[in-house]
Formats: C-alpha cells, sequence, structure tokens
C-alpha cells in the first residue's frame, strides 16, 4: 500500500518534486539475526510544488533520512521512481536508471542543494572555506568568477569574505554550518534540503542558523525541504509536514492543522512527548 500524496491546494500547477511508489529495502545476509530483507521505506507517493516547504519529521529509524537520500538522488530506490519538473531523475529499473545518469541528474543537480546534520563531518579539513563553497561550481562546471560569488554567498550567510582564506578547524560550529548552507546554495538552486542541519548545535546557535534560513528562503525564492526532529522548527519554517514512522508517512497536511488537531495516533503520541510548542 503506497502513502497517499500531499494535497496541493495552496500550490497549483504541476509538481516541483514528485516520488511514485518510491520505496528502499536492504538486504540482511545469511547468518544475521533477521536475514532477509529490511524494509527502511515502504512504497510512498509524495508531491511537492514550487515554493513550498515540507517539513518531515519522525523519530530516529523512521525513514526520514531514507527518503531525502532518495528524493536527492543520493541513493538508489528499491521501487519507484522521483521526477523533478516531470523528468525523472532516479529509478529502480535498471535501463531507466541508466539512461538518466549524466545530463539530467547533472540539471538536477544545479537545482538542488543539500546541508548537512554536523557542519564537522560535511566539510573538508584540508580544503580552505573558498574552495569548500567553489565545489559545487567546479563540480558542475558553471564558469562564472567563482572567487567573487564565494565572496558574495559568504556575505549572504552572515560570514566576512576574507573568511575565504580560512579552514575549517579555525571555525565555530555555527560558522561552519554556515559555510555549508554557503556552499548548498552558491550554484542558485531553487530547491534546499536540509537534513537535521540545525541538531547538532547548541541552543543560541540553533536560533541564528533557523533564522538564516527563513531569511534566505524569502531573499532567494527558496523550496525547502527540511527533516528534523524539532517540532518547534518545522512549525517555523514549513508550510506543510509529513510525518514518519516504521518507514511509512501516516500523516500529512498543513503544519498548523497537523500540530494542532492530529489524527493519527503516533503523530498525537509524537506531539505529547515534544516540549510545548510556541503559538503559531
Amino acid at each position: 500500500m503506497t502513502n497517499p500524496p500531499l494535497p496541493a491546494q495552496a500550490f497549483p500547477g504541476p509538481p516541483l518534486l514528485q516520488a511514485v511508489g518510491l520505496g528502499r529495502s536492504y538486504h540482511v545476509p545469511r547468518g544475521t539475526a533477521g536475514r532477509g530483507e529490511r524494509v527502511a521505506l515502504a512504497p510512498t507517493d509524495l508531491v511537492m510544488h514550487d515554493g513550498e516547504s515540507l517539513g518531515i519529521v519522525g523519530e530516529s529509524g523512521s525513514g526520514k533520512s531514507t527518503l531525502v537520500r532518495l528524493l536527492t538522488a543520493l541513493d538508489a530506490p528499491s521501487s519507484g521512481r522521483v521526477d523533478f519538473h516531470g523528468q525523472t531523475i532516479v529509478s529502480a529499473e535498471g535501463s531507466v536508471r541508466k539512461q538518466i545518469r549524466g545530463k539530467t541528474l547533472n540539471w538536477f543537480r544545479k537545482h538542488t542543494g543539500v546541508v548537512f546534520q554536523d557542519p564537522y563531518a560535511s566539510l573538508d579539513p584540508r580544503m580552505s572555506v573558498g574552495r569548500i563553497i567553489a565545489e559545487p561550481l567546479i563540480g558542475l562546471g558553471l564558469s562564472e568568477n567563482r572567487r567573487a560569488r564565494v565572496h558574495e554567498v559568504l556575505v549572504q550567510v552572515g560570514l566576512p569574505a576574507e573568511f575565504a582564506d580560512r579552514y575549517p578547524h579555525q571555525l565555530s560550529g555555527g560558522q561552519r554550518q554556515r559555510v555549508a548552507i554557503a556552499r548548498a546554495i552558491v550554484h542558485r538552486p531553487t530547491l534546499l534540503v536540509g537534513d537535521e542541519p540545525l541538531s547538532a548545535l547548541d541552543v543560541t546557535v540553533r536560533a541564528q542558523i533557523l533564522e538564516l534560513l527563513v531569511s534566505l528562503r524569502e531573499e532567494l525564492g527558496l523550496s525547502l525541504i527540511l527533516v528534523s526532529h524539532d517540532l518547534g522548527v518545522v512549525q517555523e519554517l514549513c508550510e506543510n509536514v509529513a510525518v514518519m514512522h516504521a518507514g511509512s508517512i501516516v500523516e500529512h497536511g498543513p503544519t498548523a492543522r497537523v500540530f494542532a488537531a492530529p489524527e493519527h495516533p503516533y503523530t498525537a503520541r509524537l506531539l505529547s512527548s515534544a516540549l510545548p510548542l510556541p503559538d503559531a
């Protein structure tokens, strides 16, 4: 049974991103307890529209990161496919997978930026900040003045342009995550994806990075997918939310409605176990 797509009433027009029967299973070798197949994500349908911000929430092991890795073509699905602006980006069928590599996947990468959870692990300590931020420009073959663009985007995320000559070990955790965000937006994507981008930061820095994400989304007109266990962050950033449990989306819809009147028992338990949410 597939999960129904998110409602699209507030975002008319063709989908920006669409998952159709998207699933992921892993083979468990013989001699291992529970051998066979482990389902990380049950076949799932999901629709996201241009300009939308979607939060994905759930406890550890619920399938959040698996879903995001598939949506961003960082992993291959066991079933289903992902379409971006109507073009198939990744598919479980081998022949299709081969066909969509190369130009189509490169085109998709130009439109997406990803920020990972740990700013310490996601930055290469051997590279300067400028080289780290310029990576997407180099990898995608974009020919603009890279140094000027790196300086521009550093200022955009609240860091001095001269930070381009520093190295990750010279930066605080919050500064490193600002560098990671700069790298994610340097090539001017239309979709920003954050996989727990605030969870490794202390409370004060988290609030600053949250404010930065809000301002960047407004300034750049970004669509946003945000994976987070922090329901307050999702309430602040996302119009829609998908609640995941045991590899399935169990509830989805407008964030205000889902948080105020959850329909699924798991959503109600998740909300009751969280700290009280501020008024929207």
